[in-house]
């Protein structure tokens, strides 16, 4: 297999603490707390407890039980209802993409009743964020589904990615980048992985993900495109992300250049979490159709991954569509998804980039188990 693998099943019960309040700083906010590892209560492991992402793409479920200071998962859901289709340019949730997404949680909540679920918490992120609408969408939610979903902060939905999924991390020393490229934005956090549990250095929100990104640049016809046409494009892209990461680029600089460049200090690593990085893993694992198992915790050159992006961004749509692991979901998208990605690995140069096919959902099972986790603690 042409990566190496790492362990992806553990589930590590860790919560992170509260971010700051957007006024406050970026930098050295402490992210986690270890949980009480030997307190074993007679409630883990019969409870189920549930999270719900919806995106700016995708709406997604999981369910699962404690197990240890681990949990395993009874029962997962994801569909894909673009939410944020139109929003780049009209500025609201269209009727046609908050039924998409309705029709998903309407899913989501009877898997919840079935599963008699013990706790939960649903958020939404970038979609509702940004649309005039956004509020109106959501008490339509809570009304026909009984679901209520938080919208939150970009702070808050880049804090749960990186609890979510900082244990696929490569072993090393000195900081590390996490990222995460969503459908309406990407959520880039410096962290020092020193210790048990990280603490993040830093960290960036841009309005640029796969969905926005991939609006705002549509001034070519994609289904029969000249290869000039195609380069130019691609170049709209990367120039639109490079300019909205400059900021944190600078503030990062000190980290880059203390650790791993120019043969100095230690090497830099680098995790992603998204539906790009997956699905270009899958194209690099040549797999015939897409297998979790097989990408969560992947270690992979970046080189690869660059080439990949070159090929994908020259192709044609339907080219892209003929892709396995791609298909008509991904096909329109995943150019966005490569731009965001390339201009992520100038930023921060590693050799390897990590792929994990876990984030947000898992980040919030963490806490809301770590939470109940010391309540019923203090009970006995």
């Amino acid at each position: 297999m042409p990566g190496e693998k790492q362990s992806s099943e553990k589930h590590t019960m860790a919560e992170m603490s509260p971010p700051p309040r957007a006024s406050e700083a970026h930098r050295d906010e402490p992210v986690a707390k270890p949980a009480q590892p030997h307190f074993r209560p007679a409630w883990q492991g019969r409870q189920a407890y549930a999270a719900i992402d919806l995106g700016t793409n995708n709406c997604r479920l999981l369910i699962a039980r404690p197990s240890g200071e681990n949990f395993t998962v009874i029962d997962a859901f994801s569909r894909v209802v673009r939410l944020g289709e139109g929003l780049a340019t009209s500025g609201v949730l269209s009727q046609e993409a908050m039924d998409r997404a309705l029709g998903a949680l309407h899913v989501c909540a009877d898997k919840l009743r079935r599963r008699n679920v013990h706790l939960a918490r649903s958020v939404a992120t970038e979609a509702c964020r940004r649309a005039s609408n956004g509020a109106e969408f959501i008490a339509r939610v809570r009304d026909e589904t009984g679901i209520f979903l938080d919208v939150i902060s970009a702070q808050e939905e880049a804090r749960l990615a990186v609890l979510g999924c900082h244990i696929l991390l490569e072993q090393g020393e000195g900081p590390a980048m996490i990222f995460d490229i969503g459908g309406g934005s990407t959520e880039l956090v410096l962290i020092d992985s020193g210790e048990r549990v990280p603490r993040i250095l830093d960290w960036q929100s841009v309005p640029w993900g796969v969905v926005s990104l991939t609006e705002s640049c549509d001034g070519i016809d994609l289904a029969d495109p000249s290869p000039d046409a195609l380069a130019r494009h691609y170049a709209q892209m990367r120039g639109l992300v490079a300019d909205s990461f400059a900021e944190f680029g600078e503030r990062i600089e000190p980290w880059r250049a203390k650790r791993g460049l120019n043969g100095a200090g230690a090497e830099l690593r680098l995790l992603g979490t998204s539906g790009t990085v997956t699905t270009l893993a899958s194209l690099h694992l040549e797999l015939p159709q897409y297998d979790r198992r097989a990408v969560d915790g992947l270690i992979m050159p970046v080189e690869a991954m660059r080439a990949i992006s070159a090929r994908l961004s020259g192709m044609c749509l339907d080219e892209r569509r003929q892709l396995q692991c791609i298909g008509r979901e991904r096909a329109d998208l995943v150019v966005a998804g490569c731009a965001i990605l390339e201009t992520i690995l100038d930023l921060w140069p590693a050799e390897r980039l990590g792929v994990a096919d876990r984030g947000i959902r898992e980040g919030i099972l963490r806490s809301l188990m770590a939470a109940d986790f010391r309540r019923q603690a203090d009970k006995t």
